[in-house]
């Protein structure tokens, strides 16, 4: 990169699992939440921003551009310009990367770049037929029309379709997410068993990160009844190989072998970070968590859609000289347990890194030891516009943890896979 982008501070909400009911928060509340704390930290005024971009990708339709309603809400004033992005499951990425691509080329110095989603809230919507029937019926003038359309109606018509549902089908190859999961545990040979303990650790990260105070980004949240939200909610701390065995597959009930249990969870959440020039970092008086040294997108099949993170992660590995094994730590978010484990079989699988990556010998085994090492959407959730954002945020965490005086910066990948047959990437290093 020609200039530096500089990662200032961070902060998220805790993420909330969906309960079967719209949760407590709306999207911009949650983005406000955590902006609101973030911002108070920092040595300048909100108005200071050049741009907020926040990503999200089930907006409501009351906060459709909803980058702007929470930068105004934050006190960004009215000449800071706001805008949101979607790039399904790396809408937060995609933030970061729109924020350096302007910082890059001089359009903005200083950037509030996040994601956010209240997946609980992603509506229940009229069947065509409703729509239909609702059209003909407004249309009818007198009373004998109305009762004709009145006679026409159906019982079946009433059936809500679950929007969120649809906004986790793939409509290009006509695939839930899950059913693309289980295209990855076919094709690599991954079993129920390895999935499920997976997951188990997954649990257990989290708890042990909960536990010991890990999960630094993590501001607190009070609802409008005051009601206190402290950490993350979804997390099962007796999640055992026994308890998950119990689950029935849910995207092939016949076949499959991804369950909820090994799937991540249904969740509202907001992630911020702040990015800035070396020119806003000595105007400011700034001091640096880290730098973004690298970003990359990918395409790929769409019903593959899980290995997104190796497509996109290996050409900034190429560029760089780099091994699995020469970063500190990597940040893959936990769509769903086969899709990791998929990744990490795919980077060791000789023919799939000559044909699918054009790599002469694959690129070995991803340490487990340096892989989400305090948990991952699993047991936090995944709300879908801020995890591309969270990841990015924790992986500096887990690099700063590490770090030691007088030692090199230490380096981290943080990747996702994206809905639609793509993956997104970023290379940081801590300061």
């Amino acid at each position: 990169m020609q200039k530096s982008i500089y990662i200032i501070d961070g902060a998220r909400t805790p993420f909330l699992k969906a309960r079967n009911r719209p949760g407590p928060f709306s999207a911009g509340d949650l983005a406000v939440a955590a902006g609101k704390t973030l911002l108070a930290r920092q040595p300048f005024a909100p108005d200071a921003f050049d741009e907020v971009i926040l990503g999200c990708a089930s907006p409501s339709a009351d906060e459709v551009n909803v980058g702007r309603v929470v930068a105004l809400r934050l006190g960004c004033g009215d000449k800071v310009p706001g805008w949101t992005v979607m790039r399904n499951c790396a809408s937060g990425m995609q933030a970061l990367d729109s924020a350096m691509v302007n910082i890059q080329t001089g359009r903005a110095n200083l950037v509030l770049a996040g994601g956010v989603d209240a997946l609980s809230r992603a509506p229940l919507l009229l069947s065509d037929a409703m729509v239909l029937w609702l059209s003909g019926f407004y249309a009818a003038k007198s009373i004998g029309q109305k009762a004709v359309a009145l006679a026409k109606l159906k019982p079946r018509y009433f059936a809500p379709v679950i929007g969120i549902m649809k906004g986790l089908t793939d409509s290009y190859v006509g695939l839930l997410m899950g059913q693309t999961a289980e295209n990855l545990a076919q094709r690599f040979g991954i079993t129920r068993a390895q999935m499920d303990a997976y997951s188990v650790r997954s649990h257990q990260r989290v708890t042990h990160a909960q536990d010991e105070g890990r999960l630094e980004e993590v501001v607190p949240v009070y609802d409008a009844k005051g009601k206190l939200y402290a950490q993350d909610d979804g997390v099962r701390r007796d999640s055992s190989m026994e308890n998950l065995a119990k689950l029935k597959p849910f995207f092939d009930r016949k076949y499959g072998n991804v369950t909820p249990g090994n799937s991540s969870q249904i969740t509202d959440g907001a992630a911020w970070l702040i990015l800035a020039s070396e020119e806003a970092v000595a105007r400011h008086g700034l001091k640096p968590i880290g730098r973004i040294l690298d970003s990359q997108w990918a395409g790929l099949d769409p019903a593959q859609m899980g290995l997104g993170p190796v497509h996109a992660a290996t050409p900034i590995l190429k560029r760089h000289g780099l091994s699995l094994d020469d970063l500190d730590a990597w940040e893959i978010n936990e769509a769903f347990a086969a899709q990791v484990l998929a990744c990490i079989a795919a980077w060791n699988d000789a023919d799939y890194c000559r044909e699918q990556l054009g790599l002469d010998a694959p690129l070995g085994a991803l340490a487990e030891d340096k892989l989400n090492v305090d948990g991952g959407a699993i047991a936090l959730g995944h709300p879908v516009g801020s995890s591309g954002a969270r990841i990015v945020l924790h992986l500096l965490q887990v690099l700063r943890r590490g770090a030691k005086a007088g030692a090199p910066p230490r380096r981290g990948i943080a990747s996702i896979c994206i809905g639609g047959g793509q993956g997104g990437a970023m290379l940081v290093e801590s300061i």
